[in-house]
């Protein structure tokens, strides 16, 4: 059982970063990032509504490179999540798979206001998401085999849900439930969300909660075609959910108005090409 525990902790990971929108105050994000790894809670934003909408350059097709740099657990060595001594073997080890984001499918109320909502001008409102059901898939794979992951799929009415299925019919269930961002100038995007995650397939079912916070830099006049067109900060913070035993112990003991602290915390360097340019 703890092994499975460690793939899960692994698979949910692995899929975060997929996913983010909404409005911060200027410069909170960024900041946040900055204090890595002295992170006390997780922040206050707003319930997620709707899919994660990202900038326009995001379009397209691309070939990702994400890197583990760095990994604290801040509570050790009384609270040691199940995978975090495993994941060290990722340190350093650069993982290459590949994504895409499209032009959302708007339903019948968002093709009917449109004509109204576009500008006048012609340009293309239609906002940019992520292909999450390839991409999952795609990172899932290249982190586990083609063989441990059968398939992926984000739920038709929600957006924020995504259920993974894995060989031996062990599930992971993830759904965003709050969410921010901010753009500092037209070419940066951070972002942050919380999932709430729920491992089935196991004994007993176990749950989670994770942050995840990146900061996106895009280089739209690139002088090599070797260098990234987008390069992304990332950290995500894994917080247990109030069903674990030791969920209290993350609370400081000598704050009892204090926001429960985060059990681990990794920090990721990504680096994006257009996959037309490999």
């Amino acid at each position: 059982m703890r092994h499975q525990k460690k793939l899960f902790w692994l698979l949910a990971l692995l899929l975060l970063w997929l996913f983010c929108s909404g409005t911060a105050q200027a410069g909170e994000l960024a900041e946040r990032l900055s204090h890595f790894p002295e992170w006390q809670g997780k922040p206050f934003i707003q319930p997620a509504k709707g899919d994660l909408i990202y900038p326009e350059w995001f379009a397209g097709d691309w070939t990702v490179t994400t890197t583990l740099v760095d990994m604290a657990a801040p509570l050790a060595p009384e609270i040691v999540t199940p995978g975090f001594e495993g994941n060290r073997q990722f340190l350093n080890q650069p993982i290459v798979f590949p994504v895409r984001f499209v032009e959302e499918e708007p339903d019948g109320l968002q093709m009917f206001l449109q004509p109204i909502l576009n500008p006048l001008n012609g340009k293309d409102a239609t906002p940019i998401v992520s292909d999450r059901a390839f991409n999952g898939l795609s990172l899932a794979k290249a982190y586990l085999g083609d063989d441990a992951v059968l398939w992926v799929k984000v739920d038709p009415k929600n957006p924020n849900r995504q259920i993974t299925l894995l060989k031996d019919d062990r599930r992971l269930l993830s759904t965003v439930t709050a969410r921010d961002s901010e753009s500092p100038n037209p070419n940066q995007f951070i972002t942050t969300e919380i999932f709430q995650q729920e491992f089935l397939g196991l004994p007993e079912i176990y749950f989670n909660e994770v942050e995840n916070t990146t900061a996106y830099t895009y280089y739209p006049e690139q002088e090599s075609a070797d260098r990234p067109d987008i390069i992304a900060d990332q950290v995500t913070a894994i917080y247990l959910s109030p069903q674990d035993p030791d969920y209290f112990k993350t609370f400081p003991t000598d704050n009892l108005f204090a926001a429960s602290r985060p059990v681990a915390l990794y920090r990721y360097q990504m680096e994006f090409r257009r996959a037309d340019t490999k």
